[in-house]
């Protein structure tokens, strides 16, 4: 009997997953052309990169995405995009302190009134947030609430790939049409010009309307099946968030005079998330490979050393 009911458990479980690939899923997170950097045990983080992904995350995505495990010395610690060995403490790093200074924090002391005391920040301080609690961000949001990035990478599956893939993703301009009929407007979404579907056996045919204030992204997890006009059992794949797209070439004005396509400055946004949500992992795989030499000499040193101790005896 309890036999069946695994069984029956499993079965029940595969139709529960055929169901969500038959309503469309969402597209497998993929890594940039050339692979990342700090994959692999001696990878290590492309640090002009990480510099840039710093650039595009306080000047795009700082508005409504918070850092609350990240302070701003962080950037100039040993393994950080912007450590300086002149200044082993990076509450020293002028550059850290620059950074810090364009963003106004309220002081945890108040004055001698108890009114809350506004200043620069420091690089002791948290990166400032953008909404001072979730109902505000709430509200400035339409309802949804910007996940906190401090460790994205390590919260999604796919990680940098996740962020790399869902943030360059969106439909271009031209897969979209806005149609107005009479009081009623809808905004049409033509899957088949979308670059990241086209390069599948797929072929969709249809229309997918895209809800007021919802963007519709394929690497989404969600069910486009209620906004698809078409074979309701070949809903594309992917769903919608509240987030429209954000990059568009030239939004940033890179510092170091890269190019700033919506390609580039999605991965420089990725591996500045990848190193926030592990910012020692270089110093990690360094100590690592150490201990894993260290740990091969010694096996061999006790390999010899065995057969020297117990030469005379037979084993």
């Amino acid at each position: 009997m309890n036999f069946l009911r695994f069984i029956s458990a499993g079965l029940g479980a595969a139709a529960l997953v055929a169901s969500a690939h038959a309503a469309g899923g969402a597209l497998h997170p993929h890594e940039p052309e050339g692979g990342w950097a700090f994959e692999g045990p001696l990878g290590e983080l492309d640090m002009e990169s990480v510099q840039r992904g710093y650039q595009v995350y306080r000047e795009v995505c700082s508005s409504c995405h918070s850092m609350r495990l990240m302070s701003y010395r962080n950037l100039g610690e040993p393994g950080g995009p912007f450590y300086d060995p002149e200044y082993p403490n990076a509450n020293d790093n002028p550059l850290v302190k620059s950074f810090a200074a364009m963003d106004t924090v309220t002081d945890p002391i108040p004055d001698e009134f108890g009114d809350p005391v506004t200043r620069p920040a420091r690089p002791s301080d948290p990166f400032r947030s953008p909404f001072k609690n979730e109902q505000q961000a709430r509200a400035a949001n339409g309802g949804a609430y910007p996940p906190d990035l401090s460790v994205i990478t390590k919260a999604r599956h796919g990680g940098a790939s996740y962020v790399y893939s869902l943030i360059s993703g969106y439909p271009s301009r031209d897969a979209t049409e806005v149609r107005v009929d009479g009081t009623n407007v809808e905004t049409i979404i033509d899957v088949s010009q979308v670059e990241s579907l086209a390069h599948g056996d797929d072929h969709y045919e249809g229309e997918l309307i895209q809800p007021t204030g919802q963007y519709y992204n394929p690497y989404m997890a969600g069910d486009t099946t209620p906004q698809w006009r078409g074979d309701p059992r070949h809903a594309p794949p992917g769903g919608f968030l509240a987030m429209a797209p954000q990059l568009m070439d030239g939004r940033v004005t890179y510092l170091d005079g890269t190019e700033a396509t919506v390609e580039q400055m999605s991965i420089d946004i990725a591996n500045f998330l990848q190193w926030a949500g592990e910012p020692k992992q270089s110093q990690r795989k360094s100590l690592g490979l150490a201990a894993m030499i260290y740990l091969f000499i010694l096996a061999i040193l006790l390999w010899f050393s065995f057969h020297r101790i117990w030469r005379n005896v037979d084993h």
